[in-house]
């Protein structure tokens, strides 16, 4: 196979892993996407966190909040728990590298707002401790996972939701869990300030 055909077999299997997508997962975003705008509308706010491509979806689905996503609107609350590097090092260094989300929750964390925790795999060690301080907290747990949903699936509470991606591929968990979060700002842009003009 030449570089061109695997490119567009790459092509053809994120579309096939959408599909399969589009098929199980509108639910649970749609379900997702409420709980989310309840916490805004009560004056909570979205706390992410996640590792490696998830911190930068974390990153990037705080920024979509806290700026704009595709209108002009008020800024939301969101905070990426993966953006401070002093916080992270010295949390990691002093104490554990499993600890850097779930003590920046126990300090931040409040009942009624919501964790955003992002894993393909499920397993992070830092994202289960992240959703057990958020339990801890009274918060609500959103979860993007992909394959079996690992460990993470199992620590979620009746009232969580977890958005599984159908797919073993790391590569292609990412890409869905990206079309998910526009899902989700696309979502809570709508249900907030109406219908895009």
């Amino acid at each position: 196979m030449d570089s061109l055909d695997r490119i567009k077999t790459l092509f053809q299997s994120s579309i096939e892993t959408k599909v399969a997508a589009m098929e199980v997962l509108p639910g649970t975003i749609d379900a997702a996407g409420a709980l989310i705008v309840s916490s805004l509308l009560n004056e909570g706010k979205v706390l992410s966190c996640g590792n490696g491509g998830s911190a930068g979806d974390a990153q990037h689905f705080s920024s979509e909040l806290l700026n704009r996503f595709e209108r002009e609107r008020p800024a939301l609350p969101a905070v990426a728990l993966s953006t401070d590097t002093s916080t992270l090092t010295s949390i990691a260094n002093d104490y554990s590298y499993n600890e850097i989300f779930s003590k920046q929750i126990r300090a931040l964390g409040k009942e009624g707002d919501i964790l955003l925790a992002i894993s393909t795999s499920g397993n992070s060690s830092n994202v289960l401790q992240a959703i057990q301080a958020a339990h801890d907290r009274g918060m609500k747990v959103v979860a993007l996972t992909g394959r079996n949903g690992g460990n993470m699936a199992s620590l979620l509470a009746s009232d969580d939701i977890e958005i599984r991606v159908p797919s073993e591929s790391t590569a292609r968990i990412q890409e869905v869990h990206l079309l998910a979060i526009h899902c989700l700002c696309d979502y809570i842009d709508n249900a907030l300030f109406g219908p895009a003009a």
